[in-house]
This record gives structure tokens, sequence and C-alpha cells, in this order.
């Protein structure tokens, strides 16, 4: 039998289908939330018949888990909040949103993500579980604030993305980042102290 000289492994082509259907679903969700998407528009949106979408990931659900893989990685971000001085926290927290949520690429997710939380009860289970669990319980734990005094901190800031990110409001959003640290860190580092 002849070698063909492909070492072995998988094959090219499943992993560029399956990474185009991920695409394509994290665009349908930003876009529509996790009820406006269905495996027949992802499959659209990839170019692939919606069997390949079945056969990659079974249900919407998993292609959701999959394709809302979060834009950072809160085990990097904790030590930095962790090794940020007090009187600096607010800042440091407002930099570090700005710096994900002003990436198109890093904000796609999260925009998706926070659609389908409004629209679906359990993307906002899941939601809920994970900014519970694994991000504000654990800083709230690890430097000691009150869950309710970060649960504000992390609602103002949000509610800054969205409308400079997604609703586009002005003068919010083309203010310059570092005229919305000006303005915002005061405000969180109250919350946060």
């Amino acid at each position: 039998m002849a070698q063909s000289g492909r070492k072995p492994g998988r094959r090219p082509g499943p992993n560029e289908t399956r990474e185009a259907i991920l695409a394509a679903a994290r665009e349908l969700f930003a876009e529509k939330g996790y009820d406006g998407a269905s495996i027949r528009a992802i499959a659209r949106g990839a170019d692939v018949n919606p069997a390949l979408v079945h056969h990659f990931f079974g249900t919407k659900e998993n292609v959701f888990i999959e394709a809302m893989r979060l834009p950072f990685n809160p085990a990097e971000l904790l030590p930095l909040i962790l090794e940020t001085p007090n009187d600096r926290l607010g800042e440091t927290l407002i930099r570090v949103f700005l710096g994900i949520w002003s990436d198109p690429e890093r904000r796609a997710p999260l925009v998706a993500l926070l659609r389908s939380a409004m629209t679906n009860e359990q993307a906002a289970t899941m939601m809920r579980q994970f900014v519970s669990t694994a991000l504000l319980g654990r800083a709230a734990e690890l430097r000691g604030i009150p869950l309710l005094k970060i649960d504000a901190a992390i609602g103002q800031m949000i509610g800054v993305m969205l409308l400079r990110y997604v609703i586009e409001v002005e003068p919010i959003a083309s203010a310059s980042e570092e005229e919305l640290i000006e303005l915002l860190a005061p405000t969180l580092q109250r919350y946060l102290c």
C-alpha cells in the first residue's frame, strides 16, 4: 500500500468547517440572540449543509456553548485584580473592561451572550452561574469586597459598554477611553471601597 506522505491525525477540512460554523454562530448569536438564531441560519452563514452543524455539535445549545468562548481568561484577570492596590481598583477595572470591549472580535461573543441571556432563560442561567461563581464571587471573596458592591460596579460598566459599543449612544460612543476612565474610575472606586 502506498504512503501518501501525510502525517497522521485530523484532516484540515473538518477543522476548517467546524471553525466556519463557530464563526457564523458567533455572528448570528451576537446579531439575533439565542432564540433568534437557528441551525439553518448558522449553516447558511457558514455556507454548509445544516446536517454538518448537527454532525459537529448536535444541538443549537451545544453550538452556543462552544461558539461563546469568552474573549478573556478569568484566571488571567483575577491576579491582575488581586495585585492592584485598593486605591486604583476602579481605574484598573474600567481599563480591563475597555480593553476587552474595544476589540470588535472580543466584543462579539460578549454581545451575543448578553443578547442571548435577555431572550433565553437557559442562556441567562448559564451566564448568571458563570458570572456569579467564576468571576464575581471569586473576586469578592479574594478581595474581601461584598458581592453586592462588585455587582453594582460590574453593572455600571456593562451599562456603559452597551451604550458605547452596542447602542452607540453619543457622546459616550465617541468619547476617548481616557475620558471614560476619568469619568468612571472614581464611581467604580466608591463601589469597591
